[in-house]
């Protein structure tokens, strides 16, 4: 992999003296010599510090759903930071924040803002917690929920780790996690049906909540099978547990109410965070009135920086584009068509492939014929998907090189941007085969 040029290598030389990998990011290392680093960006490009410009179907891992450095954001910005950027006050714009995603998101009837989806499912875990009087959290293997010691188990490890399905081990995605915490997780495949109900039958009165990412937007934006999120609604219903549904990479980003208007599903909390705000900190947990009423009643929430001017004032200037313009409409459209497209050139080129996802948040695993869970994923052939974006990378078109990140569209993606991406995994798919 070369991607990384003279510049890039410099600087990473000179980052590893003060940051560790020289990145803020693990995700954001890519490999000693390799890694590229940023010069600039705007609308759907992206330029290294070499001087070398990409489609960007990364996006910052999603927020950008407008496109990057988008004009009227900025400007919103600009004119709400000349009166300050932050105030140990609330201010009218948050109100109307509040508003705009109240009206917009349909499960959502009070909210409270965050700088992080971190920050966002972490208060919502403690809200759950608090709501029902339980401790123990259900997740599902590879859902990501930020970088909380709660949920960060599951996530990243191999799948042979994970133990039978039936009764999988919980696994720590890093150093650090205290083993107690063990006691409060409990993980299942995601789409397992059977093993869900089975678990909720033993276990659902004790459990405080059940958080999913409504598609797998950290494993290949796997896709819920038919039925599943009515499942988890039913029942968490029935056992009084508090379904979270965690929209931080869905949200405002796969239609204007995100998942629950997407796939009709009402879930009894909801997380957001990186389309909200086109790029900048702005984070939002939410949901029913009767949950979400007792924060401030013995419930702690807060933050120095949750009402900071620059996330606020973007968030506010991104939700009126995405009420007033048919922009998730234009975002699903061109997504859809460069899915189909790169659907056909892996069927010319007799790959078996899977893809996964909504136009405006997809992804493909080859050599498999289904996909259902992150068990499913892995044995899909990774090595070849590095190739092919490596390849199309040296072409000017940038995806994630791990697999498991999503590729992401914003409103400046253009058809001719679209056409130019065919073209070139056109080519790099038969070289990637050879």
């Amino acid at each position: 992999m070369s991607v990384a040029g003279p510049n890039s290598q410099s600087l990473q030389k000179r980052a590893q003296k003060v940051l560790p990998l020289g990145v803020n990011s693990n995700f954001r290392y890519w490999g000693e010599g390799i890694t590229p680093y940023v010069e600039k960006a705007k609308g759907a490009y992206l330029w290294d510090a070499d001087g070398r410009r990409f489609i960007d179907y990364r996006m910052a891992f999603g927020p950008i759903i407008l496109g990057h450095a988008y004009n009227e954001v900025d400007s919103k910005v600009i004119e709400e930071i000349k009166n300050g950027v932050l105030f140990a006050m609330t201010g009218e714009l948050e109100v109307e924040v509040a508003e705009m995603i109240t009206e917009m998101a349909p499960a959502v009837e009070m909210v409270r803002l965050a700088c992080s989806g971190t920050e966002a499912t972490m208060h919502a875990i403690r809200v759950a917690r608090a709501f029902t009087g339980r401790e123990i959290i259900l997740k599902f293997e590879g859902n990501y929920h930020g970088f909380q010691d709660h949920t960060l188990w599951s996530t990243y490890s191999p799948v042979e780790t994970y133990g039978n399905r039936r009764s999988p081990i919980p696994v720590p995605s890093s150093s650090g996690i205290p083993k107690s915490m063990r006691e409060f997780i409990i993980t299942l495949p995601f789409n397992d049906f059977e093993g869900f109900e089975r678990v909720m039958k033993s276990y659902g009165d004790q459990i405080a909540a059940v958080i999913t990412e409504p598609c797998q937007g950290n494993c290949g934006a796997i896709d819920p099978q038919p039925g599943f999120l009515e499942l988890i609604r039913q029942q968490t219903d029935e056992h009084g547990t508090v379904f979270i549904l965690d929209e931080v990479k869905t949200g405002f980003r796969i239609a204007n109410g995100g998942a629950q208007e997407y796939y009709r599903i009402t879930p009894d909390l909801a997380t957001y965070a990186k389309a909200l705000g086109n790029g900048y900190p702005v984070a939002a947990f939410g949901g029913k009135r009767e949950i979400m009423s007792i924060i401030g009643h013995g419930v702690a929430q807060g933050g120095t920086y949750t009402n900071n001017k620059p996330g606020i004032a973007a968030a506010y200037a991104t939700l009126k584009l995405l009420k007033a313009r048919p922009i998730i409409e234009t975002i699903q459209k061109r997504g859809k068509r460069l899915m189909a497209g790169l659907k056909d050139i892996f069927d010319d080129n007799s790959i078996p492939v899977v893809l996964s996802g909504t136009g405006a948040m997809f992804s493909f695993a080859l050599g498999v014929e289904n996909v259902t869970c992150q068990r499913d994923w892995s044995k899909s052939d990774q090595v070849m998907y590095v190739k092919m974006v490596e390849a199309a990378m040296e072409r000017g078109v940038m995806s994630d090189p791990d697999a498991r990140e999503p590729w992401f569209l914003c409103y400046e993606h253009s058809e001719a941007d679209i056409d130019e991406t065919l073209n070139v995994y056109a080519e790099v798919v038969k070289q990637a085969k050879r």
